[in-house]
């Protein structure tokens, strides 16, 4: 079973009984304001398990899978000469990392608000989804699930529109762990082999466009 699969597992499981039990979720959710007075650290990693709604799980889920199974295949592939599974042990490391990553940020950012809370795993799919552009940049994605766009437009508009949404929208989503989360999974990719960074600029070098189906 791929790393995507169990991540998938775990994070349906722990939501579920997060949806049941909101005491639980209150103690697994990440709150700078409790993480630095109670030394609660453990909520920088397990916020990243929960959600808010079963949509929130579903949306983050579908994009992990759609995306998670890629990156895993092409990590795999690169590091295969180090064994059979260091390609998944890389691929679960940059999915913690980013989530301490993405929640990073935010706890210099919130650590005074004690109102401010957030959960989801939405700043690890961000950074898989980055990953994948990192080996693909050209290839497409549907933005809405309708409009075909090239990746490396789409990441360049996602960082464009997560920053200008934390400084400007209140909707309750963390735009800044989105933000951080894509970052990381944009540095760990090409940190962690010199042969990723050569692929991603030859790649980035024979642009394509995208066009609808039928063109």
């Amino acid at each position: 079973m791929s790393i995507t699969l169990i991540l998938i597992i775990v994070t349906g499981l722990i939501s579920y009984q997060c949806f049941e039990n909101r005491d639980l979720a209150r103690k697994l959710h990440h709150s700078p304001y409790i993480e630095s007075r109670n030394q609660e650290w453990h909520r920088m990693l397990s916020a990243g398990f929960i959600h808010g709604s079963w949509t929130h799980l579903m949306i983050n889920m579908f994009v992990l899978y759609f995306f998670g199974e890629s990156v895993e295949y092409r990590f795999s592939y690169h590091f295969q000469e180090y064994g059979p599974y260091a390609g998944k042990i890389v691929f679960l490391l940059l999915y913690l990392l980013a989530i301490i990553a993405a929640n990073t940020f935010t706890y210099f950012k919130h650590k005074d608000n004690h109102s401010f809370a957030s959960l989801g795993a939405s700043g690890a799919v961000s950074a898989v989804l980055f990953a994948h552009v990192i080996f693909d940049p050209w290839g497409c994605l549907l933005l809405y699930f309708i409009i075909p766009i090239n990746g490396i437009i789409a990441a360049i508009l996602y960082v464009v529109y997560s920053q200008w949404a934390s400084k400007n929208r209140r909707d309750h989503v963390d735009h800044d762990a989105h933000l951080w989360g894509a970052i990381f999974g944009v540095v760990f990719t090409l940190a962690m082999s010199p042969k990723i960074f050569k692929i991603f600029m030859n790649e980035l070098m024979q642009p394509q466009l995208c066009l609808p189906p039928g063109f």
